[in-house]
Parts: C-alpha cells; sequence; structure tokens
C-alpha cells in the first residue's frame, strides 16, 4: 500500500505537468484544455495500473493486464519520462523568451503561446526520438562483453577460467521465450567453463511463465542465485522449476570446482519473506588457500563479502541505470552501476542484464550478457 500511494502521488504529478505544458499553455480554448485533462487522466491511470496492478491486484487478474495494460502502460512511462525532462530542460529558456517588453496584450500573449507551442513540439520530437532509440536496444539482442579480472590465489591451471555472466532477463508481460532462447543462444556461444544466473530471471508466476523459461534446459555448468524479482513472483515455486531445468540454485552455498570456490547467496530482500542472504553459511569454513567467486544479486551485497575475504563478486540488479539520467539514482544505492570496481578492496562486477524492467527502453546501457575470464595475478 506504501508503494502504492507513492506511485499514486508520482503519477498525479507527471501528468499534472505534462497537462500544464502540452494543453494548458500551448491553447487557450477551454474545450481544448478540458480534452487535456480527461487525455491525461486517462494516460495516468494506465500507468499507475501498469506500475502497481500486476502486486496489488489478485493474481486472475494477471493475463488480463499483460494482455490489455503492459505494452501501451510501460511504453507511455518510458515517453513521458522523457517528456517531462525534456520539458524541464526547456523551462528556463522559455522563461528568458518570454521576459522581454511587452508592446501590446494581444501581441505578447501571441508570442507566449508561439513559444510555448514551439518548446511543446521540441520536447515531442526529443522524446519520441530518445524513446524511440531506447526500444531498439532494449528489444534488440544483449551485447557480448569481455573482462579479464585477476583473481588472488588463483592456481595457475586455472588462469583463463571463463565464467559466463548473465542476469536480469526479466520474462514477463513484454518478454516471453523468444528472448530466452535468444539469451541462451548468446551465453552458450561463449563456450564458458560455467554460466551464472544471477537473478530476477522472472517477473510472473510459474504458472504464467513455465513455457517461457524452458530454454535454460540447454545452459550448460549453469549456477543460479534469487534476484528481489523472484521473492515477488513466488521464489519457491521458481527455485523449483529453475533447479527442475538443470541450473544448480545456489541458496546461501557453495561448490568446489577444482581449486576454485563458486558461492551463492539469497537476494537482500528475501529476508522479507523469511529466506535472507546468510553469508556464514555461504563463505564460512572454506580453506583460504582457495580463491572464492561469490554470485549475489545486489552490488550493494559486496560490503558483507569483502569482510569474509571473498576474491571477486559477480552481480547484476541496476541495469547499468537502464535510463539515462536515472542511473544517478541507482547509484545512491548501489557501490557500482556498470563495469568492473572495487567494494572494500574486492572487485566487483556488475553487468547491465539480459532484459529489462518497466518501460521496454534503454538509454545509455544496452542488453548485454559478459564473459568473465579469470587471470592468476
Amino acid at each position: 500500500m506504501v508503494f502504492a500511494a507513492a506511485v499514486l502521488v508520482v503519477v498525479v504529478i507527471l501528468h499534472w505537468y505534462l497537462w500544464l505544458r502540452l494543453f494548458r499553455s500551448v491553447t487557450t480554448s477551454a474545450k481544448a484544455r478540458r480534452i487535456g485533462r480527461w487525455v491525461f487522466a486517462g494516460l495516468g491511470l494506465l500507468l499507475a495500473v501498469t506500475a502497481v496492478g500486476n502486486r496489488a491486484l489478485p493474481r486472475r487478474y494477471e493475463p488480463i493486464l499483460e494482455r490489455v495494460v503492459a505494452w501501451p502502460g510501460y511504453v507511455w512511462l518510458g515517453l513521458c519520462a522523457y517528456l517531462a525532462l525534456a520539458l524541464l530542460a526547456l523551462e528556463l529558456p522559455v522563461l528568458l523568451a518570454t521576459r522581454v517588453p511587452r508592446v501590446t496584450r494581444p501581441a505578447d500573449e501571441g508570442r507566449r503561446l508561439l513559444i510555448a507551442r514551439g518548446a511543446a513540439i521540441t520536447a515531442g520530437l526529443a522524446a519520441a526520438a530518445v524513446t524511440g532509440a531506447g526500444m531498439a536496444s532494449a528489444l534488440g539482442p544483449p551485447r557480448t562483453r569481455w573482462v579479464q579480472i585477476p583473481l588472488a590465489r588463483l592456481p595457475r591451471r586455472l588462469d583463463g577460467f571463463r565464467i559466463a555472466l548473465v542476469s536480469d532477463i526479466h520474462l514477463g508481460p513484454l518478454r516471453g521465450r523468444s528472448h530466452t532462447e535468444r539469451v541462451v543462444r548468446a551465453v552458450n556461444a561463449l563456450d564458458a567453463d560455467v554460466v551464472a544466473v544471477v537473478g530476477d530471471l522472472v517477473d510472473g508466476t510459474v504458472e504464467t511463465l513455465g513455457s517461457a523459461v524452458e530454454p535454460l534446459r540447454d545452459l550448460r555448468n549453469a549456477y543460479f542465485v534469487t534476484g528481489n524479482h523472484e521473492y515477488f513472483s513466488g521464489h519457491e515455486a521458481w527455485i523449483e522449476e529453475v533447479g527442475e531445468l538443470g541450473l544448480r540454485v545456489l541458496r546461501n552455498e557453495r561448490v568446489e570446482l577444482d581449486e576454485l570456490y563458486l558461492a551463492g547467496v539469497n537476494d537482500a530482500t528475501g529476508g522479507t519473506v523469511g529466506d535472507p542472504p546468510d553469508y556464514d553459511r555461504a563463505l564460512g569454513g572454506r580453506d583460504p588457500a582457495r580463491p572464492t567467486v561469490l554470485l549475489a544479486h545486489q552490488p550493494v551485497q559486496a560490503v558483507e563479502a569483502a569482510r569474509r575475504g571473498v576474491g571477486l563478486q559477480l552481480s547484476g540488479h541496476t541495469h547499468g541505470g537502464q535510463l539515462w539520467p536515472f542511473g544517478h539514482v541507482v547509484a545512491a544505492s548501489q557501490p557500482i552501476v556498470s563495469g568492473l570496481g572495487t567494494v572494500g578492496g574486492m572487485p566487483v562486477y556488475v553487468t547491465n542484464g539480459a532484459g529489462f524492467w518497466g518501460p521496454p527502453v534503454r538509454v545509455g546501457s544496452p542488453p548485454d550478457v559478459t564473459l568473465v575470464e579469470l587471470r592468476s595475478p
């Protein structure tokens, strides 16, 4: 309810501002302004239902939401975000342009309307162009990234050990089986020693998405840890489903791969449903002479991992920010948004993820799968 209330407040303010700049400021017609109010009231309702409907409404309404609401609602979310940004960027130029000496009231009103309409058209074209390019990026195939990371205590004979890292596939109302097949092909093409799927595989139940995940059977030597969206979607059922598809689920545990530990912890949000990350269970009692790679969905979990002497953490969750410039908001809660960094002296690599959440738009952070090559120091 708190989440729904916060979304409602943001939606109301956002759509009032868009109505003000795209209808109220550009016409003197009372009828046009009334039409605008109804248009943005409808779009605001669409956005609110899209944002909170799958959490607030009973599960039986999920198929209806997916078929009727999801695509238009999420596309509008991306478009209205960039409309608002463009209009905000034009506020100062519009203000300066209208603050010129008045000649006559009619002339001043005509100039004001001309400037307001020019700003609205400019913002609309800019938002449409950015959103269109962002959709092409988000809906396109994931790019392949390659990174070499020195790992302390890695034996020479394991130099070049390869991990295919993928996260945030986000199967759900906008992405289905064909997306999974494309991601699996991209991962298998890397011919890695190990595949690491670090959470946020789904946005929906096993009943609605069971067919969409089936291509994961084709992954070889694959390991999985939960993300926050698994806990929104029925984590116990998904953990069982993923295991039946042949992926080894690391629930606060580790495996030995020759002289290398591969560990996994539950997502940080698991504690809200009694399934928290347990770093001591996953990492305690290790041979200190062997290196450890930890799979954890959120980069912020590296704080606990670094305290326990982990050699490398692999994460996702951030989507690389997904929508520029909103990545700066992500950076306020996560120590690394994309790529390789360090936390407490420990290397952390964060993939952009292979899917998207919310609007099918990516600006400045294309989807990817990453080949992590471990090197002996």
